[in-house]
Order: C-alpha cells, then structure tokens, then sequence
C-alpha cells in the first residue's frame, strides 16, 4: 500500500503561524522533503521534530521527484516544505504534486500561512475574484510582454517581487499598466513588515528616496476602463486583409486604402502585395 504525501505550509515570517497540525504530521512522517535543507532544520530544530531530511528543489526536483515518489510506492509517508508557505505555490512542489497524482498516491493538503492571499486581504482592493501571477520575467521584454497580456485584466492581480527587480517593475507596471491604485507589502509577518497603499507613481517615488529591502508581494487594482474591441483582422497579413475586404464587397482601391490606414502603412507597401488580386 502506498504511504500519503503531505504538503505542509511552513511560517513566512512569524514562527507563531506553525500550525498544531504541520507540528504532529511533521513528526508522525517517514521522511521531510524540503527546499532548502539548511534552513528548514533551523525550523524543525526550534519546534524539536527530529525526522531524516532530504532536499528537494528547483535544481534537482526530476532526479529527487523519482526517489520520492518511489518511497511513497513503497509505503513510507512523506512530508513537503518550502522555505515558507505553502509549497507548490511558485517553487517545485508543483511538480511532485502532480507525479504523486500520476502515480495514484493520495496527497493532503494542509492549510497555513500563505503571503499571497495575507497581502490580497490587507490590501484595501476588491479581494472577491482576483488574478495570482506570481514573479514576472527577469528580462525586461518579456515582462512587459506579460503585463501587456494583463492590462484589461478586471480582477485584482497578485505578484511576488525580488528587491533588486522591485522598481524595474513597478516603473513597466507604471508604463503598461497605467497610474493605478497598488499594496506594497514587505516582509509579511516579520519583524519589519510594512505595507504601502498608494499609487503605483507614488510607491515608484517613495522607494527612490528609501533602500529597498526584504520580499514583496504587490496587489494591484484591476482595470476599470473599457475594454479594446479585438479587431478580427489582426492576425491576417496585409495581403489577406485586402482580399477579406473585397470578398466583403469592397473595391481593391479602397480595401488596400482601408488597410493602409488600419496598420499606418504606405500605399505603396501595401499595392506591392496585392498585384494579383
């Protein structure tokens, strides 16, 4: 029979947030699989659990993901931790999750303390129906990119965010997303935290003055505005664009003009492509 594997969220910042329950699966398992072996026994050592520990992450989750899911086979129990909060949320455990499902091994997950949904709350904006994106890309390209996909995105939108990336973001956040209301939260649950709620210009001015330190999670305010029809001719090249204009009954003259005009093209860029129409 095959042993159950246990997701267990660990504190994100106040070891006050362990739950009786993690303490006693924590204790009861074969085996604690965590991200960072190093810190996690920091935390076992201070809750006085003395289980056999082994390290599962990023780096090495397809290698140690198959020697897991072997001693879940052979009927040992297993526990997941991150180095804080619920594991599987932006780190591997997603992926072992989903190998335990393959494999038919029953999984439970715990509840506790998670920074994403502790900052929605505490944030002031419409918590009803909210977007989680997690960290956007470290190149400057493609985050833009994924905040463009995101700009009539009506539901308050969660991220995480480094200190060294924080005002690179919020300055693309600024550009793409427009002067939007924004909860800046830091350091959830610790000693130092502390949560800004202004615009995203006002944050962008007040971390220029200030050192930026500690993790982040930003919850910015949906879109109000109205939203952009999609035209139907945006992925058509310029030749098939015409000749949909004219099956609809446009002459050629003013379907390359309507195109011209569409896309802020010369007549002549145009004309080139549809000789033969």
């Amino acid at each position: 029979m095959s042993g159950k594997l246990y997701i267990c969220p660990t504190p994100i910042g106040n070891l006050e947030d362990m739950t009786y329950r993690t303490i006693r699966i924590l204790n009861e398992v074969d085996l604690i699989a965590a991200e960072d072996t190093r810190h996690s026994i920091k935390l076992l050592n201070h809750f006085e659990i003395s289980k056999p520990l082994t390290s599962y992450h990023e780096h090495n989750k397809d290698s140690k993901g198959g020697y897991l899911i072997n001693k879940l086979l052979e009927g040992e129990n297993i526990a997941l931790i991150s180095d804080a909060g619920m594991p599987g949320i932006s780190d591997p455990g997603e992926d072992i999750i989903k190998q335990a499902i393959e494999h038919n091994i029953e999984i439970e997950v715990l509840p506790g303390a998670t920074a994403s949904i502790t900052a929605l709350v505490g944030s002031g904006l419409e918590t009803a129906k909210f977007a989680f994106e997690g960290f956007l890309d470290r190149d400057k390209k493609v985050r833009r990119s994924q905040l463009e996909d995101l700009k009539e995105e009506r539901r308050t939108i969660i991220f995480y965010e480094s200190p060294h990336r924080l005002k690179d973001t919020l300055k693309d956040m600024l550009k793409v997303l427009g002067n939007r209301r924004i909860a800046v939260n830091r350091e959830i649950t610790k000693r130092y935290q502390e949560i800004i709620r202004e615009d995203i210009e006002t944050v962008i001015n007040i971390f220029n003055e200030k050192e930026v330190k500690g993790e982040f999670v930003l919850i910015v305010e949906g879109f109000k505005g109205e939203k952009t029809v999609q035209n139907s001719y945006d992925d058509l090249t310029e030749r098939e664009y015409v000749a949909t204009l004219m099956e609809n009954g446009m002459d050629k003259k003013d379907a390359i003009k309507a195109v011209c005009k569409d896309r802020k093209l010369k007549k002549d860029v145009v004309y080139k492509q549809v000789l033969d129409l």
